[in-house]
């Protein structure tokens, strides 16, 4: 018992990582598409992406039209060579989600361990744990799941640019062309090539030589990333077409409201990038900073405390959350877009993504100061810091934090005896439901579109629709949208600030003002008048209209009632409507 206690001891890392991702996986074999996935930006958004390509045979055509939003290039799309989304090209949606999930999760935790290991190289059997339990604290992160990966893999490409700055191969340079199959042009990319940059100019006054394996590395990341994101930058480059994201209208916060968003970056999680760091995270490394400020003065060695990891990569934290705040800033903006104008509405505020993986360092580089002290008391506050880290991100209630949400409404039902408001993974889309509606009408890929459901259920079961939701298509189909949903949007004037200004969701809005696309099982809608210009709906090539509500001037509008469908599986009722 003591030999085990010891191995124990030396190897209580992988029981946590094993537990947790056993404890997941289990989880979600045990309820399957019975799991409580997010929708928001999620399964309303990329995953109906992704199976409106594989209906349509889209993956990897060229000059093909997909249909939604009324029919829009293939390439207003996310690209084929991208690791998560191949995923969908060969498996069934539900599995490809759940190997996307896992993925995230052993690639975060192994990229960090393999930097880790290349920072301290032959001390690091020392600092093994703790770098495993803070590379599985940002596996686990909840990020936004089309770019975990991405997220993920960010200490990945720290380490093969490390490996290139120390001249150990050539073939590192053909891993960092190939590194953008993990990654994300606009969430990353861009940034990774402007720290780049940045580090090439740092290193070569440091060491007051031209660096120049790292000023290589620049444009072979970059022709990394025109590869395989070459769909994005031939839009973005060879494209005349004017998109929405060029008439979006951005904030422009006054000096203390960015001011508050830079202390709201740095205190709380920015959606998509949750680092779940407030409520433990940041008072742990706050307080070992202290400490080692304290030491320093007492020990008259403030240039050691200058030189410390952990002061430099909060600041480092400090550095993105002042750009966040600076985005709202419209001076600051213009100022980008004027020096960059293929740039023009491209957030340059997403340098808050790179965050989780800073503040998960940082959290490392504490506990690695607490192992410094030599004392088994402070190893042993170390360990048990880190499973408390780990705790943290899987109970708290994250938007993106499928298995929180899973557990959390499983045992909900299971105690009370009765369903929840929230729809699983198979309710939300109701395949049953649609491919019976589609058999009754002989469906043959007419264009349709939803009211009081996400458009995303439709295009999932491979209805052609001319609402939608995507952040980059022509502002011309915006205008004609906003004819077709003209009556709701001049009645209600958060309309006209939600479509107008932004437009990446193209919905049929109630004239009401009330919010009928939530994923809810119960969704009350006070006016059932549908305000919609059906003249338009026929010239935009419409001929069906998916309601979860029976509407009162139907026939006004030269609707006719096809159908109302239902059955076990589903908690939509609908009403199909044919002009």
């Amino acid at each position: 018992m003591k030999r085990f206690l010891g191995w124990l001891d030396r190897r209580w890392y992988l029981f946590l990582a094993g537990g947790c991702i056993g404890a997941e996986l289990l989880v979600f074999l045990i309820f399957r598409e019975n799991s409580y996935f997010t929708v928001q930006d999620n399964l309303d958004l990329f995953v109906a992406h992704f199976q409106v390509l594989s209906h349509s045979n889209s993956w990897f055509a060229h000059g093909a039209t997909v249909p939604m939003l009324g029919g829009i290039s293939r390439d207003s799309l996310s690209s084929e060579w991208n690791l998560y989304n191949i995923l969908y090209t060969f498996m069934p949606v539900f599995w490809a989600y759940l190997t996307g999930y896992f993925l995230k999760i052993l690639i975060g935790t192994g990229s960090f361990v393999l930097l880790a290991k290349d920072v301290y190289q032959k001390a690091y059997p020392r600092y093994r744990g703790i770098a495993w339990a803070a590379g599985l604290c940002y596996g686990l992160l909840p990020l936004f799941p089309a770019y975990g990966i991405a997220f993920a893999s960010i200490p990945l490409a720290v380490f093969i640019l490390r490996r290139i700055y120390r001249k150990e191969g050539k073939w590192w340079y053909a891993l960092l062309f190939v590194y953008p199959f993990l990654s994300y042009f606009s969430y990353f990319g861009f940034f990774l090539l402007a720290y780049l940059v940045c580090a090439v100019v740092i290193v070569s006054i440091r060491d007051k030589k031209f660096c120049g394996c790292l000023a290589v590395a620049v444009p072979v990341l970059a022709a990394g990333y025109v590869c395989f994101e070459y769909r994005l930058f031939g839009q973005m480059l060879f494209s005349d077409a004017k998109t929405i994201r060029e008439t979006m209208v951005e904030s422009n916060l006054n000096f203390s409201e960015v001011l508050g968003q830079i202390r709201e970056a740095f205190l709380t999680p920015v959606f998509h990038a949750a680092s779940d760091h407030a409520v433990f995270v940041l008072p742990v490394c706050v307080i070992v900073l202290v400490w080692q400020l304290v030491a320093a003065v007492q020990k008259k060695n403030l240039k050691k405390f200058k030189s410390s990891a952990l002061l430099w990569v909060l600041l480092l934290i400090v550095f993105n959350c002042l750009v966040y705040g600076l985005y709202f800033q419209g001076d600051f903006r213009g100022l980008f877009e004027t020096l960059l104008p293929p740039l023009k509405g491209f957030q340059f505020n997403r340098t808050v993504f790179f965050n989780p993986f800073l503040w998960y360092a940082a959290l490392f580089l504490a506990l690695k100061a607490l192992y410094d002290t030599g004392k088994l008391f402070w190893k042993r506050i170390a360990n048990l810091a880190a499973c408390i880290a780990v705790a943290v991100i899987l109970l708290t209630p994250a938007v993106y934090n499928e298995f929180y949400w899973t557990c959390y409404h499983q045992a909900y039902r299971a105690v009370k005896h009765t369903e929840v408001n929230l729809l699983n993974f198979r309710e939300y889309y109701s395949t049953d439901l649609m491919e019976e509606i589609k058999a009754d009408i002989n469906y043959d890929g007419e264009y349709a579109a939803g009211y009081g459901l996400n458009t995303a259920v439709l295009e999932y079961s491979g209805i052609s629709t001319l609402d939608g939701y995507l952040g980059f298509y022509p502002q011309s189909y915006k205008e004609e949208f906003t004819k077709l949903i003209w009556p709701a949007y001049e009645r209600v004037p958060q309309w006209q600030t939600y479509y107008g200004e932004w437009g990446a969701r193209a919905y049929l809005f109630a004239g009401s003002g009330e919010s009928i696309y939530n994923p809810y099982r119960n969704q009350v809608l006070s006016d059932h008048h549908l305000y919609l210009d059906s003249e338009q709906f026929v010239k935009m090539g419409g001929k069906y209209l998916f309601s979860r509500y029976e509407l009162d001037n139907a026939e006004e509008l030269g609707f006719t009632l096809r159908g109302v469908y239902s059955n076990e599986n589903s908690p939509y009722t609908i009403y199909l409507y044919e002009i």
